[in-house]
This record gives structure tokens, C-alpha cells and sequence, in this order.
């Protein structure tokens, strides 16, 4: 495994973005949704980021990148097809240990990023260890095709009993809890039978691992 798969809390924390086109609006997209608190450095913005500037969702600075722009940041993102450029903003990361991803560049990169689903609170990343993008698109768009909402209902569905059941210092064995989330109970919540669905996972909670 060449790369450490991890989800990082980046909520509140100074994120910089150096580009102020469509490959850095697609980053930006994620690191706004995450909650980070973003700086782009670009001369000009496209369309989409021009938008969310309106909107005050983030700080511009508005020429090209220079020596020094990754003070006080925490993570680095270059959208740009200059990788002469790439490798100036990786080398002063490196200085200032400010970890850095330049897109589409892994010898300039400290981390890569996944191709990500999500349906609701359900995130899966994929990574081909930066060896195929296409392989990564196509693995993304076979689960979003088998991921469907159910499964996020399913989720927030388990995490409230999970809760639940934790304020009542009840632990429930792991194998217990794969059985019990099964295509029966996520039927149910696809058909709106909420409360039904409820008491069908308390139910099955309660009940020994079939073998054990």
C-alpha cells in the first residue's frame, strides 16, 4: 500500500488554494462542505468561484502565487498546469510543513486525493495509488450506481440506536450489528416505515449471530 488512507477534520482549519479555475472549484467544493476556512490565490476566478467570493464564502487574493503564500496554512492545494509551479509551492511545503497536493502531479504531492462518494453521512473514497485516474472514475461510477439513498438512510438509522444504546451502556458485538443492518431493514426505509424499520434493528439486536 503506497498511500495511508485517512479522513482528516479540517473544519475551521486555514486551507490555501493556489488556481482559480474548474480543477480548483471542483477542490473547492469539498474543502467548503468540510467546513475548512479557504484563501484562494489566483489572478482571475472562473464563473463557479467567482459565485461563492460573492457569497463570502472565501478570501481572495488576487494575483499569482509567491514566496511566502503558505504561512500560516495547514494544508496546500495547486491547481495548475505549471508543474515548474508545483514544484516551487511543494518546496516551500516542505520548508514550512504545510502539506501539499498538486493535482494530477504525484512527485509534487504530500497526499493524493481519492475519487469520492457520498450519500449522506456514507463516504467512500477510492485511490488507485495515483496509478490510474481512469480506473479511479470508473470504480467511482460503479458504486454511486450501486450506493442508493437507502443505504444512507441506513446509516442515520444506525447511528441514532447506536447512540441510543451507548446511553444505556449497552455494547453490541460487531457481528450482531452486520447482520441486523440487512436488505429487509433498509426496504423498510426506502418505504417510508421508519418506526417499523426502528423497532425491526432493535429487535434483531437483541438476537445471538446465526452460528454462534
Amino acid at each position: 500500500m503506497r498511500y495511508y488512507p485517512v479522513f482528516l477534520d479540517i473544519a475551521g482549519k486555514p486551507v490555501i488554494v493556489i488556481g482559480g479555475g474548474k480543477i480548483a472549484y471542483q477542490k473547492m467544493e469539498n474543502l467548503l462542505k468540510a467546513g475548512a476556512v479557504v484563501t484562494v490565490v489566483s489572478p482571475e476566478l472562473n464563473e463557479e468561484m467567482a459565485s461563492l467570493l460573492a457569497a463570502g464564502r472565501f478570501r481572495h487574493i488576487e494575483r499569482e502565487y509567491e514566496p511566502g503564500d503558505l504561512e500560516g496554512y495547514t494544508i496546500a492545494f495547486v491547481a495548475s498546469d505549471d508543474r515548474s509551479a508545483n514544484a516551487t509551492v511543494t518546496r516551500e511545503g516542505r520548508e514550512r510543513r504545510v502539506w501539499v497536493n498538486a493535482v494530477d502531479d504525484p512527485p509534487n504531492c504530500d497526499f493524493i486525493m481519492p475519487g469520492i462518494v457520498q450519500r449522506g453521512n456514507l463516504v467512500i473514497s477510492i485511490s488507485t495509488s495515483g496509478s490510474s485516474p481512469a480506473m479511479a472514475r470508473k470504480m467511482r461510477e460503479e458504486l454511486e450506481a450501486f450506493l442508493t439513498e437507502g443505504h444512507a438512510l441506513m446509516l442515520e438509522l444506525a447511528a441514532e440506536v447506536r447512540a441510543e444504546l451507548r446511553e444505556r451502556e449497552i455494547l453490541i458485538d460487531a457481528d450482531i450489528w452486520n447482520s441486523a443492518l440487512d436488505n429487509d431493514l433498509k426496504q423498510l426505509l426506502v418505504e417510508g416505515r421508519r418506526a417499523e424499520a426502528k423497532s425491526r434493528l432493535f429487535q434483531a439486536l437483541r438476537q445471538p449471530v446465526s452460528g454462534s
